[in-house]
């Protein structure tokens, strides 16, 4: 099983996954300073959304906690966190999380994720797991999708749905966020299930693009001499 393990994680930690205007990959030591401004600069933001922050959670010491810990879930294929990044300017948009991976007779995993503040709103989450979704179910085999949003959170309710998940229940007092026990609406998504395709890269299409005025260019250059030579 530690052969399968292994082979799981260094998969993931491949080159970037890169989905319409964003690409993802591991959180490495580098992203400290970007982690750290964009958490400080969302903090009220997220903080309505997420489990209470620890006294020293924008701190070096507390990041790089989380890459240990990070290391360790995947090393172990118990979880997996990607860096969400803008492609035009590199820059630090969000996370998300592949949490609690389940192998046996279960073979599903829950997800979680957070964008900056001066970044929702814009498509870039739905795009970023538009690419993550094929990672999940064809690379790491997951069979079942599982998510959970609290009841007033209707953006990501709408999310969720766009991406192709169904809601599927509401449990009272279902995790602790912001230091209060609170209702979730659950939902879950099947390998099955229909759901959204991937976005392509805008990096892709503009190289498309490119190759497209070139070919012209080609052509509109080449015919002339083609008709003399006739």
């Amino acid at each position: 099983m530690i052969g399968l393990f292994k082979s799981l994680s260094e998969a993931i930690r491949g080159k970037p996954i890169r989905a319409g205007r964003v690409y993802m990959r591991p959180p490495q030591r580098r992203d400290c300073r970007k982690w750290l401004k964009i958490r400080a600069e969302s903090r009220k933001f997220l903080q309505t959304w997420e489990p209470t922050w620890p006294a020293d959670s924008l701190t070096r010491k507390a990041f790089f906690r989380r890459l240990k810990t990070y290391a360790f879930q995947s090393n172990t294929d118990t979880g997996y966190v990607f860096l969400v990044f803008r492609q035009e300017d590199h820059a630090l948009i969000g996370s998300i999380a592949i949490n609690d991976v389940r192998r046996g007779v279960a073979q599903n995993c829950s997800i979680g994720y957070w964008v900056g503040e001066q970044y929702a709103g814009n498509g870039y989450m739905t795009e970023a797991l538009s690419g993550l979704l094929p990672i999940i179910f064809l690379r790491l085999k997951i069979h079942r999708i599982e998510a959970a949003c609290l009841p007033n959170n209707e953006a990501s309710q709408a999310l969720l749905e766009k991406i192709g998940f169904r809601r599927e229940g509401f449990a009272k007092h279902y995790l602790k966020i912001n230091g209060t026990w609170q209702d979730h609406i659950l939902y879950g998504l099947l390998d099955t299930d229909a759901k959204i395709a991937p976005v392509p890269a805008a990096q892709l299409i503009k190289k498309k693009k490119e190759r497209g005025i070139k070919s012209k260019r080609f052509k509109a250059s080449t015919s002339p001499a083609r008709s003399s030579e006739i």
